[in-house]
């Protein structure tokens, strides 16, 4: 490792250690570094590598769907998929944590946001599933673990990130295609997790209802789950693209939260605006330094290094991608998911290039890695966020969520190992390049 490349690495552990914000850390770092490779002017160029990188149209994609995503955190959207879900496996044993599964899944999915699944699902069925009997705990494992499914089911913004970081090898409808099957099944290996545990711990069942409520419930889910349908269906039908999906998402959950089901008024509409502009601004910011610091490592030839070092270390392609995994694992607990794409991204695609990973496949390996990474300390968001929900500690969860870990983990080194979990759906609708 060339001198540079240590000032980057130690400076960057450094500022993390002392608790500056990853932003700042990275952007320090990478001023650091180039003032180290002999870049006099290593302001104005880490300042141009910020701005150039953010410079891409496919981005505007990200704060219309974190706009999309808050109108319906805003909009009742979270009560009603509860409902639905409750009627699809409310009924089974420990069908309360199904319920809270399933639900995240689908309001991921819609709004492309774990945090927001954490705290709008979470903030309703933590509560009721601790009157029902539940171990506070238990329930938090389960919504902090579910709320991750969304980043795997499109639309989702990491998806977006990943798409750019890897420098147009895979479009956006192709990723978001590829997460549909990878994303369910780590679903369903949590419903199996919660399921066991229900039936050791005697959890009881949940709401049993008549076929005509089961209808009515149905049908006032029916406009929060068009969505997808609209987006999706846009993006594969050519109608427009993920950017204008985008646009067309928030459109349409501004009428149904406002219009619709009138559970947002206009006088909370500029929160909810100033809202989106900071998260926006704060997801920009993190592009924009990680893209500063992705420069760096590559003028300094470190995938390259890195390729070499793997390659030199095994030819064996099921030793690499556990290699690879491991690692990502561990980078997933300290390190936030944007920053963690742009900058392995550009390190690791060289390496899988070499094996005949397919980008696409790596791209859902990588995501689902930093999704556990979302669950574990010290930097899980979803882990805090919902530990603050369920009004506990990361002491307490941290004994009961080991089996939903393991569950997640299984998931992936399954879909790591069989790549037609993840390629079989773009191949078949055409995405593939």
């Amino acid at each position: 490792m060339n001198f540079p490349v240590q000032v980057l690495v130690v400076s960057f552990v450094l500022l993390l250690v002392f608790n500056v914000p990853v932003a700042f850390s990275m952007g320090i770092a990478s001023v650091l570094a180039m003032l180290a490779m002999g870049d006099l002017p290593a302001l104005v160029a880490v300042a141009h590598k910020m701005i150039t990188g953010i410079d891409e149209f496919s981005l505007l994609a990200i704060p219309f769907f974190i706009l999309s995503g808050l109108f319906m955190g805003h909009g009742g959207i979270a009560r009603r998929l509860i409902d639905f879900a409750n009627v699809l496996v409310g009924r089974f044993r420990g069908g309360l944590a199904l319920v809270n599964i399933l639900t995240c899944m689908l309001f991921g999915a819609i709004s492309g946001s774990a945090t927001a699944a954490v705290s709008s699902v979470g903030g309703f069925m933590i509560p009721l599933m601790n009157k029902r009997g539940y171990d506070r705990e238990f329930n938090a494992s389960v919504t902090i673990t579910a709320a991750t499914t969304g980043l795997l089911i499109p639309p989702s913004n990491v998806m977006i990130v990943y798409s750019l970081a890897a420098g147009g090898a895979v479009s956006i409808a192709a990723i978001f295609m590829a997460g549909v099957i990878p994303g369910i099944l780590v679903g369903l290996a949590l419903m199996v997790a919660s399921t066991l545990i229900s039936w050791r711990r005697n959890y009881g069942k949940g709401e049993t209802v008549r076929l005509s409520e089961t209808w009515k419930r149905f049908f006032k889910a029916i406009p929060a789950l068009l969505l997808i349908v609209i987006v999706m269906g846009g993006i594969l039908g050519g109608v427009f693209t993920a950017t204008e999906a985008s646009a067309v998402a928030v459109l349409y959950s501004f009428l149904l939260a406002v219009v619709f089901y009138k559970e947002v008024k206009w006088r909370e509409i500029p929160g909810i605006l100033l809202q989106g502009g900071v998260m926006t601004s704060v997801v920009f910011l993190l592009i924009a330094a990680s893209m500063a610091m992705s420069w760096v490592l590559a003028a300094e030839r470190i995938p390259q290094d890195i390729s070499a070092a793997l390659l030199g270390l095994t030819h064996n392609k099921i030793l690499v991608l556990l290699i690879i995994n491991l690692i990502l694992l561990a980078v997933g607990t300290f390190m936030d998911m944007t920053p963690a794409v742009l900058i392995f991204t550009p390190i690791f695609l060289p390496v899988v290039d070499t094996f005949g990973i397919h980008p696409l496949h790596f791209g859902i390996i990588m995501i689902m890695n930093l999704c556990i990474g979302l669950c574990t300390p010290p930097v899980g968001t979803c882990l805090f966020l919902g530990c603050g929900i369920a009004e506990t500690t990361v002491t307490k969860v941290m004994r009961q969520i080991l089996p939903f870990y393991a569950a997640m983990i299984i998931v992936l080194f399954i879909c790591s190992y069989i790549p037609a979990l993840s390629m079989w759906l773009p191949e078949q609708l055409g995405l593939l390049k």
